[in-house]
C-alpha cells in the first residue's frame, strides 16, 4: 500500500468522510483558471485534488496544470484518467481503474496493460480502483461503452462492488457521470454498496450542494468526488469550504 492509499484510508477513519475535488483542465478557459481552482479547493478543505476527465486532458495541458497545482498545495494530486494518455510524472498517484461494467474489454483490462509500464516508469502510485458507472452515465458511460447500472437496482451495484473487492480492488468508485439531470445516485444505492464492502468507497457524479454531500457520506460513502459543482461561478472557496464542512459533520455523526 502506497502513501496516498494510506492517506485515504487514514483520512476516512479519522474524519469519517473526505472531499475529492476534480479539476478537468479542458473545462476551464485556460490552464491558469484550472490551476487556480485546484489551489483554492485545496486551501478550502478538499482532501485530494483529482485532475483529468473523459476527453482531452493530456499532454502539455495536463503537465502544466498538474505541476502548477502541485507546486502550491500539500494535499495529494491524483489523476482521474480518461485514457492511457492522461498520465503525467507531476502527479502523486493515479486512479488505476478498471471500468467493470464496460462492454468493451479495452476499458476493463487492455488500457491498463498499455498504461502499466508508463505508470511504473513515471514512479507515480497506482491506486487499484474498481470503477462502476451508474445511470445516466454521461460522457464516461458513452466513451466507456458501459452497461449502465439502473438507478433502481441497488442490489446490482452492491454485487458489482463486492465482486470488485473480492477480485482485489482496494478502492471502489461509483459514478453517475458529469452533472446528471437526475442528480447523484440514490442514497439507497449508496447504502447498499457501502454495506457490501470493507474498502474505501467513493461516490462521484451529481453531488452539487453541501447538503447532498453530507447525505451521501451519512448513507455510507467514505468520500465524495465533486467536479462540475466547482465550476458554477461565484465564491469557489466558500462552496468548497461549506461542502467540506458538511462532509466532516456527517462523517462525525456516522462514526
Amino acid at each position: 500500500m502506497g502513501k496516498v492509499e494510506e492517506y485515504i484510508k487514514d483520512g476516512i477513519a479519522r474524519k469519517g468522510g473526505l472531499l475529492f475535488a476534480l479539476i478537468d483542465p479542458v473545462d476551464y478557459k485556460d490552464p491558469k483558471g484550472a490551476i487556480s481552482a485546484g489551489v483554492q479547493s485545496a486551501e478550502s478543505g478538499a482532501d485530494i485534488i483529482l485532475i483529468g476527465g473523459s476527453m482531452g486532458a493530456q499532454g502539455e495541458l495536463l503537465d502544466s496544470v498538474t505541476k502548477g497545482i502541485k507546486d502550491s498545495v500539500s494535499v495529494p494530486i491524483v489523476l482521474f484518467p480518461g485514457n492511457i494518455s492522461t498520465l503525467t510524472k507531476y502527479a502523486d498517484a493515479v486512479y488505476f481503474m478498471s471500468l467493470l461494467n464496460s462492454r468493451n474489454p479495452y476499458w476493463v483490462s487492455q488500457a491498463q496493460m498499455l498504461a502499466a509500464p508508463v505508470v511504473r516508469r513515471m514512479g507515480i502510485e497506482a491506486l487499484p480502483v474498481g470503477y462502476i458507472v451508474i445511470e445516466p452515465g454521461g460522457t464516461v458511460g458513452f466513451v466507456g461503452d458501459a452497461k449502465l447500472v439502473p438507478r433502481d437496482r441497488p442490489q446490482i451495484a452492491a454485487a458489482m462492488a463486492m465482486a470488485a473487492e473480492l477480485s482485489g480492488f482496494r478502492l471502489i468508485l461509483t459514478d453517475s457521470g458529469s452533472n446528471p439531470a437526475t442528480g447523484h445516485m440514490p442514497l439507497e444505492m449508496v447504502s447498499a454498496v457501502a454495506k457490501s464492502i470493507s474498502v474505501p468507497y467513493i461516490v462521484g457524479g451529481g453531488v452539487r450542494t453541501p447538503k447532498e454531500a453530507g447525505a451521501v457520506i451519512a448513507a455510507g460513502a467514505g468520500a465524495v468526488q465533486v467536479g462540475t459543482a466547482l465550476e458554477s461561478g461565484g465564491d469557489l472557496k466558500k462552496r468548497v469550504s461549506e461542502m467540506a464542512r458538511a462532509i466532516r459533520e456527517a462523517g462525525r455523526k456516522k462514526a
